[in-house]
């Protein structure tokens, strides 16, 4: 599948344009001259343009064709980010942020629905697994490489560097990819009509709410891995970056073994298994007595909440394929939704139980969440 290599590379860009920031705020603060706290509003700038426009894209995909969307969004969000680089200024540069964050939400969704679209249903859990791989490595690439680049070159050489990625996506695009739908008016009530679609599909509301709770349970536990393992002598914000590192890695080897999961488990066993298996983790990680044994738990938790989001976003794909853009961006809004929310649940939570508390609740959580998931999809076998 030739366009999954384009597919992918989009996919790895938005991504690292979207880790890119965490590991340099303190440069870009001292750079700009503005304190920590204003510095961290431009790690947040991005992740809410990019939950809302989505809801946009959605539509506009199955309106205008997947592929000339994407080479859209790339290329807008590659202008964003060399805004980004040449900002003189923190009020500059959190402008260039929302913008890059704005146009990237049109980038994975719309690339998940284009696969939909292309991929049989049998042989879809492996395409958006490598789909999958390539975003993975962008986000760890995102958190790792650009602190290395900073350091190096500056912070400005981050988004340049972003920006190049990100280009060569969109020329890769332009030159490979075909647009296999023709143009049409895109509407309001055209948009409407494809979201109203998506909701009469019953199980589209227990999916998304799967999808919402599985954000917020995994994603709300991480602000506060580095404070536990500071409380619990383990290490700090490096160690804290190794463990959450490892938890990306578990991903990528989920990726290497999908193909074989699907075929023994079906997808209704990989949804209830991995939600039960990152349950199981999010516990062990706080109860664990050394840091080796933390990053190896994190490693087995990427792997089994991949197991999970990995089947939720297969099911997205095919919930109505007359509107699958709409689909897959409701989706993708509700999990990112429940990411925010969860992060403010678990600052209440963590006041009260701490840490340990915190990550046991959570756990609990997602085994909870192991039937309502296991009951969502069809099974299905790849095919050799």
């Amino acid at each position: 599948m030739p366009f999954l290599l384009i597919l992918g590379l989009a996919g790895f860009s938005s991504a690292v344009s979207m880790r890119a920031m965490d590991p340099m705020l303190t440069l870009v603060a001292a750079d700009l001259q503005v304190t920590l706290q204003r510095a961290a509003l431009l790690a947040t700038a991005f992740t809410l343009p990019y939950a809302a426009t989505q809801l946009v894209f959605g539509p506009a995909g199955d309106a205008f064709g997947r592929v000339r969307l994407i080479r859209v969004t790339l290329a807008m969000l590659t202008l964003s980010l060399m805004l980004c680089a040449l900002a003189p200024s923190h009020d500059v540069l959190l402008v260039g942020r929302i913008v890059a964050g704005g146009w990237a939400g049109g980038v994975i969704p719309v690339a998940l629905a284009t696969v939909g679209d292309r991929v049989s249903y049998a042989e879809r859990p492996i395409a958006l697994g490598r789909l999958l791989s390539a975003i993975v490595l962008g986000q760890l690439s995102g958190a790792v490489v650009s602190g290395m680049i900073a350091s190096a070159f500056g912070w400005r050489a981050v988004f340049w560097a972003c920006a190049g990625v990100t280009g060569t996506a969109a020329l890769g695009a332009t030159l490979f990819l075909t647009e296999a739908k023709a143009r049409e008016t895109l509407s309001f009530g055209r948009a409407l009509k494809g979201y109203l679609v998506v909701f009469s599909n019953p199980l589209s509301i227990r999916l998304f709410a799967v999808a919402a709770i599985e954000g917020g349970l995994i994603f709300g536990c991480f602000p506060f891995v580095a404070a536990h393992l500071v409380a619990y002598e383990l290490g700090h914000a490096v160690e804290a970056g190794f463990a959450i590192g490892a938890f990306g890695l578990g991903g990528v080897l989920y990726t290497l073994v999908v193909r074989v999961l699907v075929n023994r488990l079906g997808l209704s066993g990989m949804a209830g298994i991995g939600a039960v298996v990152a349950g199981l983790c999010l516990m062990g990680a706080v109860l664990v007595p050394t840091l080796p044994l933390v990053i190896a738990v994190f490693l087995l938790l990427g792997f089994g909440f991949y197991m999970l989001h990995n089947t939720i976003q297969i099911m997205a794909t095919e919930l109505v394929p007359t509107a699958r853009g709409a689909g897959v961006a409701l989706y993708a809004t509700c999990f990112f939704a429940g990411q925010a929310t969860g992060a403010f649940i678990a600052a209440q939570v963590v006041g009260i139980l701490g840490s340990v508390g915190l990550f046991i609740a959570a756990g609990v959580g997602l085994i909870l969440l192991a039937w309502p998931a296991s009951r969502l999809p069809l099974r299905v076998r790849a095919t050799p």
